[in-house]
């Protein structure tokens, strides 16, 4: 029996704002829109953010204020024709979100709200309470059902249908009763999330297991700057579960055990709004300095009493619920626990800024595009700004929707997918199921979790580094032996897991990798041997490929420079 072969004009793969945003552009033109997700579009990660949406509104902003402060915050490695682009138009996407039915807070004059965040020169996180990413999701979501966009949840992408340089569809597989299927289409774009799970304390909801970038890495085509990975200074101790940035805009204040507000040492003129990469490694030493609170001295308190309840149930009810939740601490009476968290991917799949996938640093694969967290435009280069995340996901996910109408206008092919596509999926999900051997992948994993912890964390030495290639070679070979007990066909999570999994190690090889061959710190990315950033060999962007072995080979692209020059950062 054939397997079934669906035709549409574009495929995307991830329904949060990235995806839904490009699926209602497309559809809106006219276009037949298929969108493949894990969840439904509404538990997309996106729905998570919670502070804010950067743009320049106010009269004593600039766009060029918007611009410095993101390449400013990138340690230059932003690319900054991208970073223009993205500025330019953050007024004009705020307007079309709010037209399509987004509710934003407002301030006394009845404009739109804005807060300040770290790394930023004026107050420019436009927000909804503190769920501004669910606000825009929801409406987004709305507004691309409402044009007709085929969503389709449930639905697991396997694998990418590539060859000669062109992209013609994807193999997914029903969650519900495990039948695969094929997706196929003139235009192929990826908009799956971040990869934070690879580290034991994330941020990230449990779907977010970057398997975009896995399927993109074996099929030959490069990862750019997967050694940034950002760390997010503020998450509930032990848990990961984010306190917004909107925590730290509204006044919140940082201590140690001893009671220091440590943050005047660190970033003496922005304090607890330096950028997150400098807050997140001050947090870190303090506790490695054992300075950290609580029995295990394993992390830091953030104040928000002197606030008051009024602002804190006007401006952060949902933080307050979290820490009650999962602490059981109420940020109106008392401090609550923080420490780092890992949050946020400034590395992917390399695009230009119209979305196009690089096929090496000269070349572009037809039909095939990318936005949002999973893709590396970058904007954000070494290091991310607050709220600058929810802007990027929103603006290019809508921007490449549109380009991809003018490239489907233009004539991409058709490509005629057949059967014989699925094959690679088949077989894997049958090995899989087959394998009789003695690992776990929930043991394999919590091993690859804590080893990127400890290893290729907030601070990275060659060693610790080395160490952890070693582990993930080690874990290759042992995902070989795995026994998975589930062999049902409906919603066997066992067998999702040990896919998924297969994808962490491979992007979680990426960042190791090119942690090792950066030797400079920049950004997120600290090395404790070179803690300098060293612009005259490394103003440059990581471009990986890795071979059917799993090696990978490193080149360089240059980084697009444009007004602002590199200069030494300071908060």
């Amino acid at each position: 029996m054939g397997i079934p072969i669906h035709k549409y004009d574009v495929v995307i793969v991830g329904a949060g704002l990235a995806g839904c945003a490009a699926a209602r552009e497309a559809a809106h033109a006219g276009l037949s829109v298929c969108v493949l997700t894990k969840l439904h579009p509404l538990r997309s990660h996106s729905g998570a953010a919670q502070g804010g949406i950067n743009a320049a509104l106010s009269t004593e902003d600039s766009i060029e204020l918007h611009e410095f402060d993101t390449v400013k915050g990138s340690d230059y490695l932003g690319d900054q024709d991208a970073i223009k682009l993205m500025c330019e138009k953050a007024p004009e996407t705020i307007r079309w979100a709010e037209k399509m039915g987004a509710v934003f807070s407002r301030n006394e004059e009845g404009k739109i709200a804005q807060r300040p965040f770290g790394g930023q020169s004026k107050p420019r996180a436009c927000y909804a309470k503190d769920r501004t990413g669910l606000t825009l999701l929801q409406t987004i979501f709305e507004q691309a059902h409402r044009d007709g966009v085929d969503f389709k949840d449930e639905y697991y992408v396997a694998d990418l249908i590539y060859e000669d340089g062109k992209a013609s569809g994807v193999v997914a597989y029903n969650l519900v009763d495990t039948k695969p299927m094929i997706f196929n289409a003139r235009a192929v774009m990826f908009a799956t999330g971040g990869y934070g799970r690879a580290f034991k304390v994330n941020s990230n909801a449990h779907a977010n297991t970057g398997d975009a970038l896995s399927i993109v890495a074996r099929k030959g085509l490069p990862l750019e700057d997967m050694e940034f990975v950002q760390f997010h200074p503020t998450g509930l101790a032990g848990t990961g579960i984010l306190i917004s940035e909107a925590a730290r805009g509204e006044g919140g204040r940082l201590f140690n055990s001893e009671g220091e507000r440590f943050m005047e040492k660190y970033a003496p003129n922005k304090l607890e709004l330096a950028s997150r990469d400098v807050v997140s490694r001050a947090i870190t030493k303090e506790i490695l300095e054992g300075k950290g609170c609580g029995e295990n001295k394993d992390h830091v308190m953030i104040d928000l009493t002197h606030l008051g309840e009024k602002i804190i149930m006007e401006r952060l009810p949902e933080l307050r619920d979290l820490a009650l939740t999962f602490l059981g601490q109420d940020m109106i009476k008392e401090p609550i626990s923080i420490a780092a968290t890992a949050h946020y991917s400034m590395g992917g799949i390399p695009v230009n800024k119209h979305g196009h996938v690089r096929k090496n640093t000269q070349e572009f694969v037809e039909g095939f595009y990318a936005a949002g967290e999973c893709s590396c435009v970058s904007v954000h280069g070494a290091n991310r700004l607050g709220a600058n995340s929810v802007l990027e996901a929103l603006f290019f996910g809508r921007h490449v929707g549109q380009t991809i109408v003018d490239d489907v206008k233009k004539g991409i092919s058709f490509k005629e997918a057949t059967s014989d596509d699925a094959q690679f999926t088949i077989n894997k999900i049958k090995a899989f199921k087959e394998s009789n051997g003695n690992e776990k992948v929930p043991l394999l994993r919590e091993e690859l979790q804590q080893g990127m912890t400890d290893n290729a964390g907030v601070f990275r030495t060659e060693s610790s580094l080395l160490q952890q290639r070693e582990n993930i070679k080690q874990l290759r070979q042992r995902l070989k032996n795995i026994r998975i007990d589930d062999h049902s066909t409906v919603y066997n999570t066992d067998l999702q897991e040990a896919i998924e999994f297969g994808h962490m190690l491979d992007y979680s090889a990426f960042i190791v990798d090119g942690a090792i061959h950066r030797k400079e710190s920049r950004g997120a990315h600290f090395r404790e041997e070179y803690q300098t950033r060293d612009d005259e060999n490394f103003l440059k962007h990581t471009m990986a490929y890795m071979d059917e072995n799993g090696d990978i080979r490193t080149e360089y692209m240059d980084v697009v420079l444009g007004n602002f020059e590199p200069q030494e950062r300071t908060y």
